[in-house]
């Protein structure tokens, strides 16, 4: 009876420490995606404030002091 109960504790520490390997390679799985996805978050950001002010450039030379285009009449009017 003791065998056996050593046995299942055996088995289970092995099955505990299956799952922690997994668990341990899921969470570095998921962290090296969020970094990455961090650093395109980043990126887009950055591209989007250039969109912007470029978009501000364009509108400051060209005298528009709307800078919303459903202000501005279409050309056809």
């Amino acid at each position: 009876m003791a065998a056996q109960h050593e046995h299942d504790l055996s088995r289970r520490i092995a099955d505990l420490e299956s799952q922690l390997a997994f668990q341990e390679d899921t969470i570095e799985t998921l962290n090296q995606l969020v970094t990455q996805q961090a650093g395109e978050l980043q990126l887009l950001q950055r591209k989007m404030q250039l969109m912007v002010e470029k978009f501000q450039q364009i509108s400051d030379r060209e005298g528009g002091n709307s800078t919303n285009p459903e202000d501005d009449i279409p050309p056809h009017y």
